[in-house]
């Protein structure tokens, strides 16, 4: 029986599908021009997200965080790690000073509403899943790209039947609405910086809904104590 999270999150994306058709991936500088600043920092950014790895602070697990992802993040007993900075618009300050670049950067881009460092371990698999809605969209920028046997970069994102293999320093701006897996086929963690931005050019109504889903995300973050 499918989870009242899957339910939900169906019943969502079925009002942005009916009125939204774009695909998967799309432009940055044209949706999320923003983007091309934390592009340039890149090696700022990976010598913060390095120092996060490497410190005595345990960072949890994606399924500690939210347990309705279970199902996509504890499968294969092998780590999906998120350090959380920026949670619907919520700011987690002790992440931030942790981060002062990010932080930075971030302070001046309103509309990156979420921002995580994402550190998935050696051989991880993150299953087939779609995201939530259709609001936002996903910014990733690859900080840390161990390579696999081949030389080429071992994480590897198949989105709606496509393989991107993005190096250090390389962002793809996608829609996670879209089935999507991910696998880290080397032998280090791969970290990268993942944003939620808000989707531009959208009709006032769904404007309007997507603030006030976010801003109910945020309130339940707030309410467990995230910042």
């Amino acid at each position: 029986m499918d989870s009242l999270y899957e339910l939900s999150s169906r019943a969502i994306r079925r009002i942005y599908d009916a009125r939204l058709d774009t695909p998967p991936v799309l432009d940055i500088d044209n949706c999320f021009p923003a983007g091309r600043r934390f592009e340039a920092a890149w090696m700022q950014l990976r010598e913060e997200a390095q120092a996060i790895l490497k410190s005595a602070t345990s960072i949890p697990r994606f399924h500690e965080i939210m347990p309705a992802q279970a199902e996509i993040s504890a499968t294969d007993g092998r780590d999906w790690r998120m350090f959380l900075l920026k949670v619907y618009g919520q700011e987690l300050r002790a992440n931030l000073l942790r981060c002062p670049l990010l932080g930075e950067l971030l302070a001046e881009t309103p509309e990156a509403i979420s921002a995580t460092l994402s550190f998935l371990a050696p051989h991880k698999h993150i299953p087939r899943h779609r995201g939530p809605f259709r609001g936002i969209l996903r910014y990733q920028l690859n900080l840390d790209v161990p390579p696999d046997d081949e030389g080429k970069p071992g994480a590897v994102l198949w989105l709606a039947g496509h393989e991107h293999r993005l190096g250090e320093g390389q962002s793809l701006l996608w829609d996670d609405t879209f089935p999507h897996e991910v696998w880290n086929r080397s032998e280090s963690t791969r970290i990268a910086l993942l944003l939620d931005v808000y989707r531009p050019e959208m009709p006032l109504d769904l404007r309007v809904l997507s603030r006030t889903i976010t801003a109910g995300v945020g309130m339940v973050a707030r309410l467990r104590g995230f910042p």
